[in-house]
C-alpha cells in the first residue's frame, strides 16, 4: 500500500490552532489567485470608462468649461457635487478602522481592510474634481501656498483653501494607516509567494518577522494613528460643509451643516462598504469570514446615521419656516415642489425612508436587500449634494437672475468615469493585496478559542 501523502500526515499531527491558521491563510490569499476572464472583462470595462472620461476632460481643457453647461447663476455643478460625494464615501474606512479600533469593536476586523482601501481610492477620486472644476488643470499650483516670483499668495480666508489642507491631511493619514495595517499581511503573502510578488511583498513588508517587539511597536503605531485619524473624520467633512455654510446663499447659511454633513458622510460611506463587500464575499466565497454578523452591525450603523440625516432634513425645513425669511422659505419650497423636485424626493426616500426598513431584524441580515438598499443610498446621497448645491444656487435672492441647471453630457461622462476610476483601483487592489486583514482575523480566531466560540 502506498504511504499517505506527506501533506495529510502533517495535517494529522499539526495542532488544531496551526491547522486553523493555515486555513485562514489559504482561504484569504486565494482571492489573489490568477484572475479569471470575468475579472479581466470587469477591469477592461473600468479602464474603458476611465479612458472615455479622460478624453472628455482633454476636450474640456481645450474648449473650456463652457461645454459643461455652466451659466449664470450656477457655476457649481456636477463636479462639485461629485467632489463632496466622494469625500463623504472616504469617511467609512477611517470610522471602521480608527474609531471602532479605539472602542475595541472586534467585528471590524473582517471588513476594515476593504474599508481602508476604499478610503484611499475615494480620496484619490475626490481630489480630482477640484482640479477638473477649475478648467485649466495645469494651473492647479495656484491652490498651493508657496513663494513665487509673481508675489501671489493664496487666500487663507477661503474655505476652498481649507479643503486643500483638510483633504491633503486626511489623504496622508489614510494612506499611512492603510499601509501600517497591511505590513503583517504583506509578510504572510511574502512567505507564500514567488517571482515578482515575492520581491514586491519583501520590499513592502519592511523585514517583518512577527517578533513580540515588532508587534508591540505595530500595535502602538496603530493606536496613535487611530487617535490622529479620529478627529479627522469630524473635521474634514465639517470643513467641506463650511464651503457652503459660511456663505449667505439661501439654504446654505446654517449652523447644522457640519454635523449634518459628517453624519451623511458616514452614512454614505457604510453604504459603499456594503456595495463593495457583498459582491466580494459572494464571488470569492468569503462567507466564513465576512458573516451576517458583520452585515448586521453595518446595517445598524446605517440605520442610526439615516435617522440623524432624516432629522437634519426635518430641521432644515422647520428652521426655514420658523425663520420667516422669505428667500429661505422660497428656497426650501422650490426644493420640494420646484424644478428639482424629483431630485429632492429621491434624496428623501433613499436616505430617510427606505433605510428605516432596517428596524425589521431579518432585513439586517438579508444580503440581497442590503445590497439594493446600499445602491439606493449611494444614489440618494449624490442627489442630496445635488439638491443642496444646485437647488440653492439656482434660486437666490433676486428672481430676475434665477436659472435652471441641467447636467451636460461631458459632466455625466466624467461622473461615470469617476466610478470607473474608483472601481479600477479596487479591482487591482484585490488581486495584489489581501482584501481581508489576515492577521486580525487570526486574532479573532484566537479570541474565539479562548472564549468558547463567541462572534
Amino acid at each position: 500500500m502506498a504511504p499517505p501523502p506527506a501533506e495529510s500526515v502533517a495535517a494529522r499531527i499539526a495542532p488544531a490552532p496551526l491547522q486553523r491558521d493555515s486555513k485562514i491563510n489559504r482561504d484569504l490569499l486565494s482571492v489573489m489567485d490568477p484572475p479569471s476572464l470575468k475579472y479581466f472583462l470587469l477591469l477592461g470595462l473600468a479602464i474603458l470608462g476611465v479612458v472615455q472620461a479622460a478624453t472628455t476632460l482633454l476636450w474640456q481643457t481645450w474648449e473650456g468649461l463652457g461645454i459643461a453647461g455652466y451659466a449664470h447663476p450656477i457655476f457649481w455643478g456636477v463636479y462639485i457635487v461629485t467632489f463632496v460625494f466622494w469625500v463623504g464615501i472616504a469617511h467609512a474606512g477611517t470610522l471602521i478602522s480608527a474609531i471602532l479600533y479605539l472602542f475595541r469593536a472586534k467585528w471590524r476586523n473582517a471588513i476594515n481592510r476593504s474599508a481602508e482601501a476604499m478610503t484611499v481610492f475615494a480620496v484619490m477620486t475626490a481630489g480630482l474634481f477640484p482640479l477638473i472644476h477649475i478648467g485649466r488643470i495645469y494651473k492647479f499650483y495656484f491652490l498651493l501656498p508657496y513663494p513665487n516670483q509673481r508675489g501671489l499668495w493664496v487666500n487663507f480666508k477661503s474655505p476652498l483653501l481649507w479643503d486643500v489642507f483638510a483633504i491633503g491631511t486626511y489623504a496622508t493619514i489614510s494612506i499611512v494607516f492603510f499601509y501600517v495595517g497591511l505590513i503583517p499581511d504583506l509578510a504572510i503573502a511574502r512567505d507564500r509567494s514567488t517571482g515578482w510578488r515575492k520581491l514586491l511583498y519583501s520590499a513592502l513588508s519592511l523585514g517583518w518577522q512577527g517578533t513580540s517587539r515588532q508587534w508591540k511597536s505595530h500595535n502602538r503605531t496603530v493606536l496613535h494613528l487611530s487617535g490622529l485619524a479620529t478627529p479627522l473624520v469630524l473635521s474634514v467633512h465639517s470643513v467641506v460643509s463650511w464651503d457652503f455654510a459660511v456663505s449667505i446663499v439661501p439654504g446654505w447659511h446654517a449652523t447644522i451643516f457640519a454635523p449634518y454633513f459628517v453624519a451623511g458622510a458616514i452614512f454614505s460611506g457604510f453604504a459603499m462598504v456594503l456595495t463593495v463587500m457583498i459582491p466580494v464575499r459572494r464571488i470569492f466565497g468569503l462567507e466564513e469570514y465576512i458573516t451576517d454578523y458583520h452585515f448586521e452591525n453595518m446595517a445598524r450603523f446605517i440605520l442610526l446615521t439615516s435617522t440623524i440625516v432624516a432629522y437634519a432634513y426635518g430641521v432644515e425645513y422647520f428652521i426655514a419656516w420658523y425663520s420667516a425669511v422669505e428667500p429661505e422659505q422660497t428656497a426650501f419650497f422650490m426644493r420640494a415642489f420646484g424644478p428639482y423636485w424629483i431630485s429632492t424626493w429621491i434624496m428623501i426616500l433613499c436616505n430617510g425612508v427606505f433605510p428605516q426598513l432596517l428596524w425589521i431584524p431579518r432585513l439586517r441580515t438579508n444580503v440581497a436587500f442590503l445590497f439594493v438598499l446600499a445602491v439606493l443610498i449611494n444614489i440618494g446621497m449624490w442627489f442630496e449634494r445635488y439638491v443642496i448645491i444646485v437647488g440653492s444656487l439656482s434660486r437666490e435672492y433676486e428672481t430676475a437672475v434665477w436659472g435652471l441647471y441641467i447636467p451636460s453630457a461631458p459632466e455625466l461622462s466624467i461622473l461615470a468615469g469617476s466610478f470607473c476610476w474608483f472601481g479600477m483601483f479596487f479591482l487591482i487592489f484585490i488581486k495584489i493585496f489581501p482584501v481581508v486583514a489576515i492577521a486580525e482575523v487570526k486574532e479573532l480566531a484566537i479570541h474565539e478559542r479562548a472564549h468558547g466560540g463567541a462572534h
